[in-house]
């Protein structure tokens, strides 16, 4: 590890999920996670991917993540995750968590060193990025997922490009409501309009750099054991921006393209064009294949050299660094070939990487350069 690693040092649970308490002290070596099923090992790494901006790899709402119970005032209890995160030397302590407001309604909280603490300042604290294997069938499922895997993605290298999400789709919502009542007030949907050009030109232009760096990341490598991949982008507006075209274009290109469209977004009950309607294109490079036609375990292999290739481009990067891996059960369908070769590309990672599976012997090929917990 050089010194810009990055790792958490302690990670501390409190009501969340299965887990009445739980108290992990760490080193920077990557983390292997193994139990039996249920035993509660992926709701750790949901419980650390919840200091990154969003939901977590399970996408799932505040008050799901509070530890079940039949019995009431358990299921009352508010949760929280405590991360310890040390990276180059300096140290920081990120905590996120249910309160309940004056209303009763449960909320997110989030702090950083004790402060309240906003998206994008997590996403600086905390770098990160997840596989779970719900992702397995990313290429071949709808083009949402893949738009939400790149975002992710691009969140690590651009702290700022969650809150441009926000605003794009608050904007995108509050013009389709106007739509579909058929109020066609021309200066409040120009503002709109003129919001969702703003912050769509912003989510291309961040998805156009973090795609840029994917490849630049990939390039560098030799073939190995994860296939290597060609990756663009399908959208009007990252198609601008890859041509050359500089914001404000971009920005007056779309708003022309909402304005003349709004009779038939209203007839469609949604916007049919903007960066919400987006893809990412996945090639498998040796075969040139598009990487839905491949195998299920060339697939997998493609996702995991791309989250790869991800971690070594941000450690690489002066604006961004070292990210947090978190891989929910990545070995369990590798041969025993590609999971060392899996586990040595992690151990050389400045980033410390965190992993599950049902059985210790998963992990043999870390040898001892991994932390090994049993979980249950």
């Amino acid at each position: 590890m050089t010194a810009l690693e990055l790792y958490v040092a302690r990670l501390t649970l409190t009501d969340f999920r299965n887990h009445a308490m739980l108290d992990l002290t760490l080193d920077a070596a990557p983390v292997c996670l193994y139990g039996a099923n249920g035993a509660g090992k992926t709701n750790i790494l949901e419980a650390l991917s919840a200091i990154a901006p969003g939901r977590g790899l399970r996408g799932a709402a505040v008050q799901d993540m509070a530890r079940q119970s039949p019995d009431a005032q358990t299921r009352a209890r508010l949760w929280s995750v405590s991360a310890r995160v040390r990276r180059g030397g300096f140290e920081s302590v990120v905590g996120v968590g249910a309160e309940r407001a004056g209303d009763g309604a449960i909320k997110r909280l989030a702090r950083l060193d004790g402060r309240p603490a906003s998206g994008a300042d997590l996403a600086r604290a905390a770098r990160m990025s997840w596989l779970t294997p719900a992702m397995d069938r990313l290429f071949s499922g709808p083009a949402g997922d893949r738009r939400r895997f790149l975002d992710r993605l691009t969140l690590a290298a651009a702290p700022e490009h969650g809150a441009a999400a926000v605003a794009y789709e608050k904007a995108l919502r509050e013009r389709q409501r106007l739509l579909n009542d058929d109020r066609m007030d021309a200066a409040w949907l120009g503002a709109l309009e003129r919001e969702m050009a703003a912050h769509g030109a912003a989510l291309a232009h961040a998805r156009v750099e973090i795609v840029a760096l994917l490849e630049a990341a990939i390039d560098q490598r030799e073939a190995g054991a994860f296939p290597k991949a060609t990756i663009a982008l399908e959208g009007t507006l990252e198609g601008a921006f890859a041509a050359g075209q500089n914001s404000a274009d971009v920005e007056e290109s779309f708003m022309d393209v909402l304005r003349r469209a709004r009779r038939r977004d209203a007839a469609a009950g949604r916007a049919l064009d903007g960066p919400h309607r987006s893809d990412l294109l996945v090639r498998h490079r040796e075969k040139d294949m598009p990487a839905q036609l491949c195998s299920t375990g060339e697939q997998k292999a493609l996702l995991l050299g791309l989250v790869l290739a991800h971690a070594r481009a941000l450690a690489q990067a002066p604006d961004a660094g070292p990210a947090l891996l978190l891989l929910d059960e990545a070995g369990a369908h590798l041969d025993p070939e590609r999971r060392a070769a899996l586990f040595d590309e992690l151990s050389a990672l400045p980033g410390q990487a965190w992993l599950t599976g049902t059985e210790m012997s998963l992990f043999d090929a870390f040898a001892d350069r991994a932390q090994l917990l049993r979980i249950g």
